[in-house]
């Protein structure tokens, strides 16, 4: 079955930067688009970046532009977010996202992705 693992999550100060790594087995994972989505406490899930299947095209929320950098390794059958300059308003857990469908595009709503990992922890110190 699919499974996905992130890590890479902690505590960092705000201005800091922390890459985390989704690991994904189960199935071929060239062949599915992947997301990064995000949740802070008392809050919706919602989208931060997403990237195709060869990795060539990528889109953010107009939040994380221009800090955030999603990248995927099809080799190692892993996707990863750069995240630079953050900041305390960053602070949530950090879920990624597979696609169960063929196509092209990015895909950036919550439920376009039919599987997801555990989460990993992100905070942020002012």
């Amino acid at each position: 079955q699919v499974q996905l693992v992130e890590s890479g999550g902690g505590l960092v100060q705000a201005g800091g930067s922390l890459r985390l790594s989704c690991a994904a087995s189960g199935r071929t994972f060239s062949n599915y688009r992947m997301g990064w989505f995000r949740q802070a406490p008392g809050k919706e899930r919602e989208f931060v970046a997403a990237i195709t299947r060869s990795g060539g095209s990528t889109g953010y929320a107009d939040s994380v532009k221009g800090r955030f950098t999603i990248s995927r390794d099809n080799a190692k059958n892993t996707m990863y977010l750069q995240m630079n300059s953050l900041k305390p308003e960053d602070t949530a857990v950090y879920y990624c996202a597979q696609n169960d469908r063929p196509g092209f595009g990015l895909l950036k709503v919550r439920s376009d992705y039919a599987y997801w990992g555990q989460g990993t922890q992100v905070t942020v110190s002012s």
